[in-house]
């Protein structure tokens, strides 16, 4: 262990960044910051260039998550490569755009860093999700995380490959997602605005302090990682809701769930409880995960270790 924290890594400046809000169209604090953005026209932050991106505008038109299908799954490589039919639905054509303006994915020619910003009906704070192998969005998450504090931030980790990666971070070099809850979807509440603009200009901080030459030490950071994702109790022969979470889990994300403790409560008064090992709920009673059949996710608490990184020079 001790070798892996003096490992060090170097990498090229982070020039070129994108700045995504509405890729949910009724996820109101991103789109508000983009627009911002944009009728600043802030397009350059100290030797970064931002292009700041209101990712569904039809979506963002009707305050909808989406008009045909959600724009946050149609960037696997597959989809983005697939042709397009006049009965293709708009999000799918707007990722194609989006990887044409912004990648493409996989490419030299893709920008840096995209950071994509979401509101959640769920109370989980500041959540940067990620990629377990991005050494460089691990040391933003922790220098979020210590300036923002006592605000909670919490770091949810994905494994998979990027191909497969259906988010629109992954068309960049290196990605990330800042979600910021509780908010209803269609509404815009200052709190979580402000939290979502500082975790937003503490990532622009980090990396002009990267650009300036500063070396960033590794260490340990304590993240999530998922497990499953579970279903609200349904009747088996119309498919219909027979409970709500339980209170007692309500508004209790990242909180260790042990066995044995309350998940739902029945329509009828009787508790679900919780089965099998002791896991940490996130999304919880999230509104736009009700059409995915999915009440909460379960994750493992896990500790990854990420080496020092500083910018290479040319």
């Amino acid at each position: 262990m001790q070798a892996e924290r003096m490992e060090h890594v170097s990498f090229p400046p982070l020039s070129r960044v994108a700045i995504c809000g509405g890729t949910h169209g009724n996820e109101l604090s991103g789109v508000y910051i983009v627009r911002e953005m944009q009728k600043q026209q802030q397009d350059k932050v100290g030797s970064v260039s931002v292009i700041a991106v209101l990712s569904n505008p039809r979506a963002i038109d009707v305050c909808r998550r989406y008009t045909e299908t959600d724009l946050n799954r149609c960037f696997k490589s597959a989809l983005l490569s697939s042709p397009i039919t006049d009965s293709a639905p708009y999000e799918l054509r707007r990722a194609q755009e989006l990887n044409a303006q912004l990648g493409p994915k996989g490419s030299e020619n893709a920008v840096d860093l995209l950071v994509d910003l979401h509101n959640t009906t769920s109370n989980m704070g500041v959540t940067i999700i990620m990629d377990s192998k991005n050494h460089l969005t691990a040391h933003i998450f922790k220098y979020i995380q210590t300036n923002m504090a006592p605000v909670p931030v919490s770091g949810i980790v994905m494994d998979q490959p990027p191909s497969e990666s259906y988010s629109l971070d992954s068309v960049s070099k290196w990605g990330f997602s800042i979600e910021v809850g509780p908010q209803p979807h269609g509404v815009l509440r200052a709190d979580i605005f402000n939290m979502m603009k500082k975790a937003l200009d503490l990532t622009l901080e980090w990396i002009q302090k990267f650009h300036s030459g500063c070396t960033f030490e590794g260490g340990d950071m304590e993240a999530y990682g998922w497990v499953k994702s579970v279903d609200y109790p349904r009747d088996p022969l119309n498919g219909e809701l027979t409970a709500a979470i339980h209170p007692n889990l309500q508004d209790n994300d990242f909180k260790l769930l042990q066995p044995g403790d309350p998940l739902f409560l029945s329509f009828s008064g009787e508790t679900v409880k919780h089965e099998g090992e002791a896991l940490y709920p996130f999304f919880v009673n999230e509104c736009a995960y009700y059409e995915k059949k999915i009440a909460f996710h379960l994750a493992r608490k896990m500790t990854q270790t990420f080496p020092s990184v500083s910018v290479k020079r040319n």
